[in-house]
């Protein structure tokens, strides 16, 4: 009778237990379901980093970027542009990116020496005739190649935006050369720029995008390049007594983020960042365009500097002056890639 009596406790202790664990059991399952379904609802946020104006080609971009990209993913993503250096300078981007501080940037195709020496060859003087150039070569095999230059150090290319050619100025006239000669002038960090300025007896400076302005103002520096519409929305015209029309060099961007930020993302979520990337960058580099040309009048118009405009003979004179820094770097570059450049002056 002893016994029976255990038994039949047993079985009910047993019977509780059970049931007790499969109350924990479902309200741990409870708890984790609505915890998993909020991360899962949670968007996903690109922070965008860019060190110009909202106004500028490149801010413009950004924000057509953000419109499209939201417009597509209502809900999944969300993209927040940081323009004016708010965050990162350019030469920052690329280490915030690869620590994960960041997702998307813009920076100059200048700022990426230290990862590879090929993409120097946007910096030549005088390689690219126009941007219509500058659009063949890359969408040719060459610009395309140089996109996925950056992969084995974690960076993925995502396109290329324009800004457009640049031009040269000083508190001076620059018609040749020699005009040059003993001034300072400010550049980004590119070795080539350097060597451009050097090769004609002036002294190259790098100094972050967002100090030139106050570096003109106060004469610490001589003189810069730039393109028409960074020129205007930055009023480094102001501070720049003439401006000359040179177009010896192409300022352009690329757009980049992280190869593990990419990479996990859904498949479909890449596609339409990427539709709506290209999307983006086409209207960016036709707003580049229309810019530039309107900047320039803009700027003409002022009257607060002098705009010069060279000579078939003169603007000769400054290409066979910088022309040595193309075989300078050819073998830091490489010749393919020079002659790839080339090419693409020829219209089809």
């Amino acid at each position: 009778m002893f016994i029976a009596t255990v038994k039949s406790c047993c079985s009910r202790l047993s019977k509780l237990a059970i049931v007790g664990m499969s109350a924990l059991v479902l309200t741990s399952v409870c708890l984790v379901l609505p915890a998993q379904a909020d991360e899962a609802a949670k968007p996903v946020v690109i922070r965008f980093s860019h060190i110009v104006s909202g106004k500028a080609p490149k801010g413009q971009m950004a924000l057509k970027f953000k419109e499209l990209a939201e417009k597509r993913l209502p809900g999944q993503v969300v993209v927040k542009v940081y323009p004016r250096a708010m965050m990162y300078e350019d030469d920052q981007v690329v280490d915030a990116i690869l620590k994960g501080d960041l997702e998307m940037a813009a920076p100059a195709v200048s700022k990426f020496t230290k990862y590879t020496s090929s993409l120097q060859v946007y910096d030549l003087p005088f390689l690219f005739d126009d941007m219509g150039a500058v659009d063949r070569f890359q969408h040719g095999p060459a610009g395309r190649g140089l996109l996925d230059s950056l992969a084995g150090h974690g960076i993925r290319g995502l396109g290329y935006l324009h800004n457009g050619m640049k031009q040269l100025s000083a508190n001076q006239p620059l018609l040749q050369p020699a005009d040059a000669a003993g001034l300072k002038f400010r550049i980004m960090s590119s070795d080539v720029l350097d060597a451009q300025f050097n090769v004609i007896g002036a002294r190259a400076e790098k100094y972050p995008f967002g100090e030139v302005f106050n570096l003109l103002e106060t004469k610490k520096i001589d003189g810069q390049e730039n393109t028409w519409s960074n020129n205007y929305t930055t009023h480094f015209f102001r501070v720049q007594s003439h401006i000359t029309e040179t177009n010896h060099g192409v300022l352009d961007y690329m757009v980049i983020t992280s190869t593990a930020f990419w990479d996990k993302l859904p498949t479909a979520m890449r596609s339409e960042l990427e539709a709506a990337l290209n999307e983006a960058i086409e209207w960016g580099n036709q707003k580049a365009a229309e810019e530039n040309a309107q900047d320039r009048e803009r700027i003409v118009a002022s009257g607060e500097t002098n705009v010069m405009t060279l000579t078939p003979s003169q603007r000769m004179q400054w290409v066979q002056a910088m022309r040595p820094v193309w075989k300078q770097f050819s073998g830091v570059i490489g010749q393919d890639l020079i002659d790839a450049a080339l090419a693409s002056n020829n219209k089809p």
